[in-house]
């Protein structure tokens, strides 16, 4: 029995996430070409700058691609960037109809590539499985509509509220399974961003060591007043770069410092924290980056959420109990101006090894969020 429309589309979608984390600042596109009930092509977007998935799937079905149907996750490309229009090239092709899971908001784009198939006389149908293209996508669409980067808090705690990633003694409270699983968020992130007590207390290296060739994003320290070391590894170890957020009136000598070890010292204008997370984010955003893991450090942790500035948490549980003396998000909580509960909605749960994490978008209940 043939199988239909919204399996085809599934298939596109599964085709897309295959490219996790090496598309940016591209979307996430799957595409499946069909003719006669048969897939004669198929194909997803790789790489930023590299063939787009509607043009994979013709190279794959050649001369079966005319008269056929295109299933597609975002509708095609009309403008030329680092490759030519897929618009044109399935029209050229031939195609017979184009099913697309939604449009794209991008404004080069933006009903453009709908149009020129509409206007070759392809039939044309929009909206097939949207909400989860919307998922697949949801990095790419937050910027598009923010301009800033789409940020995901990590933390990992114990069963009774203390957390790792803060002052005092540094302790692995995660398995080695979520430890992993951390380190492939790293390799889909553009960026990923401590405070710089994390650098003092960890000295950590924020690499994607851990999975066989990851890419390591870029490193952003908040660092008000300049006190990471110069021998810190992320200073020191040359694997990316790295990108330290100071206040306007941190030391110059030391940013002279810091910079003679190859690392980028930005001033930002303000004093004011909110204002400080607001423009670090502005900046990134300015560079294309389009996706960054909040991870280290209850300060600016708390710092983040109080901002509004958190679209997404990745929350580790530990099946361990540390008692009193350890650090926790809640002492942060106590001193923040925030006065009402942060709750998670879409929630995810997974078990990851002897860890349970879950994954969820903060509500701010004053229901004002960063622009």
């Amino acid at each position: 029995m043939p199988i239909g429309d919204e399996e085809y589309m599934r298939m596109a979608i599964q085709l897309a996430t295959f490219a996790t984390g090496r598309t940016s600042p591209n979307p996430l596109v799957g595409a499946v070409l069909v003719k006669g009930n048969r897939i004669v092509g198929f194909g997803a977007h790789l790489q930023s700058g590299k063939k787009h998935a509607e043009i994979h799937a013709l190279d794959m079905a050649a001369d079966d691609a005319f008269e056929s149907t295109l299933y597609v996750t975002l509708e095609p490309c009309a403008h030329y960037g680092k490759t030519p229009p897929c618009a044109h090239a399935l029209v050229k092709a031939g195609i017979q109809r184009a099913v697309i899971a939604m449009r794209d908001p991008f404004s080069l784009v933006a009903g453009k590539g709908i149009a020129i198939l509409r206007d070759a006389g392809i039939t044309v149908e929009v909206g097939l499985l949207e909400s989860e293209a919307r998922s697949l996508n949801k990095i790419y669409l937050h910027y598009i509509e923010h301009q800033r980067p789409f940020v995901t808090l990590k933390l990992a705690a114990s069963m009774d509220g203390w957390i790792a990633t803060t002052d005092g003694t540094p302790l692995a409270l995660t398995g080695t399974e979520a430890q992993r699983e951390t380190h492939q968020l790293r390799n889909q992130v553009d960026a990923i961003m401590v405070g710089v007590n994390t650098i003092i207390q960890d000295n950590p290296q924020l690499t994607t060591r851990q999975i066989a060739n990851g890419r390591n994003p870029i490193r952003y320290i908040f660092d008000h007043m300049l006190r990471t070391p110069v021998g810190a590894r992320v200073v020191t170890d040359q694997a990316v770069s790295t990108v330290i957020l100071c206040s306007p009136t941190a030391d110059p000598t030391k940013a002279e410092e810091l910079r003679a070890c190859g690392v980028e010292v930005v001033h930002l204008h303000s004093l004011e924290e909110d204002e400080m997370i607001r423009e670090a984010l502005a900046l990134m955003g300015e560079r294309g980056l389009r996706h960054v893991l909040l991870e280290g450090g209850s300060t600016l942790a708390q710092a983040f959420l109080d901002a509004q500035a958190v679209d997404e948490v990745w929350m580790f549980h530990a099946p361990v109990f540390l008692g009193s003396g350890w650090p926790t998000l809640k002492q942060s909580h106590q001193s923040s101006g925030q006065s009402f509960p942060i709750r998670l909605k879409d929630i995810v749960r997974k078990t990851i090894g002897a860890d349970e994490l879950t994954i969820g978008k903060p509500v701010y209940t004053d229901e004002t969020l960063l622009d």
